[in-house]
């Protein structure tokens, strides 16, 4: 079969990329949390959590910077998040409600496989660009579907492991436990599921004899 190159972008490239919006999106927010709960407690600790995110969204509207609809979305959700765990006065449900969410986009994955429009094959092509030919080959269509039921199941094994250590360090343990564990696990996880798909990837391409970089 001979196909226009494709292009995979290299790791260093996709890390710079995540990179700072990890940071700011993830890591920034658990520590912002967990040092506001130390120092000031709590309730302070939403308070401060909250207004980490809701800076972040008036930071790029002064710079006239474009505001990913994603953003608004985390800064919706993390309101939600705060004022329940406010009202139930644990920092059990705070944690809890993304995973309840992670749990539903899984579900969403296993439909997408079912329904023949695999989410994974969407995901990819907003970074990769594919020949039609090559999206319309068997091997592929079973790739995009086989990746997607992995992800399905990564993302419920994290949900899953995460509401489990939850649960757990907050009847018994503690809150920075829970933070080391859960981040650990779910990096391990999903850091070994996106090693596989990378490889699975070029190597269905390099079977296909589709050129890559």
């Amino acid at each position: 079969m001979n196909h226009a190159p494709v292009t995979l972008p290299r790791l260093t490239a996709l890390a710079r990329q995540a990179a700072p919006k990890l940071l700011e999106g993830v890591v920034a927010p658990l520590v912002v949390f967990y040092t506001a709960m130390v120092v000031l407690g709590f309730k302070w600790a939403l308070v401060a959590t909250v207004g980490w995110v809701y800076a972040g969204v008036g930071w790029r509207l002064v710079r006239r910077v474009k505001v990913p609809a994603t953003m608004y979305l985390a800064a919706f959700a993390v309101t939600v998040r705060a004022l329940v765990a406010f009202w139930t006065g644990t920092w059990l449900w705070f944690f809890i409600q993304p995973e309840c969410g992670t749990i539903c986009i899984s579900i969403v994955f296993l439909a997408s496989v079912r329904l023949n429009r695999p989410l994974v094959q969407k995901l990819t092509l907003d970074y990769i660009h594919l020949p039609s030919a090559v999206l319309k080959h068997e091997r592929v269509r079973r790739f995009f579907a086989r990746i997607t039921l992995l992800w399905a199941f990564v993302l419920l094994a994290n949900s899953t492991l995460s509401i489990a250590l939850a649960v757990y360090e907050w009847l018994g343990g503690s809150l920075g436990a829970f933070m080391i564990l859960r981040t650990s696990a779910v990096a391990v996880i999903s850091g070994a599921a996106i090693c596989f798909s990378l490889y699975a990837f070029k190597r269905l391409l390099n079977r296909l004899h589709v050129a890559h970089a």
